[in-house]
């Protein structure tokens, strides 16, 4: 049997996800990773992106907005502002988020960087909606 690490996913409305994996991949604010078992430890900042979890030959995919993460050599646990299913991602509010976002940043309404965290967001949610045929 291949090593693994347990991975455990929270963000302030659920418990996302627990359960092994075998490699993980995520976007950081330094850009993207990929963590093995028995991976340095370490803390990381993390920026809208592709989840990828790896269990053998399994992958699972879900789109990760924010949020920080403490790796381990056994462990990885995610505290995010927001996890999503590809299957739960409503396309057409997040191509409507997407307007407003770009309206704002166009407009230069408001605080610059939320109107470019929600852009980012929202089109990480079409991209996902997309994968999964939505």
């Amino acid at each position: 049997m291949a090593d693994t690490l347990q991975l455990i996913i929270i963000t302030p409305e659920r418990e996302f996800f627990r359960g092994e994996a075998t490699f993980v991949e995520f976007t950081t604010t330094d850009g993207d990773v990929g963590i093995f078992p028995k991976h340095v430890p370490t803390t990381v900042v993390l920026d809208p992106g592709i989840l990828r979890i790896h269990n053998g030959k399994e992958c699972r995919e879900a789109a990760l907005h924010s949020g920080f993460a403490e790796i381990l050599p056994d462990k990885i646990t995610i505290l995010a502002e927001a996890v999503e299913w590809p299957e739960e991602i409503d396309k057409n509010r997040a191509e409507e988020a997407r307007i407003r976002a770009e309206r704002k940043l166009e407009d230069n309404a408001g605080d610059g960087g939320k109107a470019e965290l929600a852009l980012k967001r929202s089109v990480l949610r079409i991209r996902m909606a997309e994968r999964e045929g939505k």
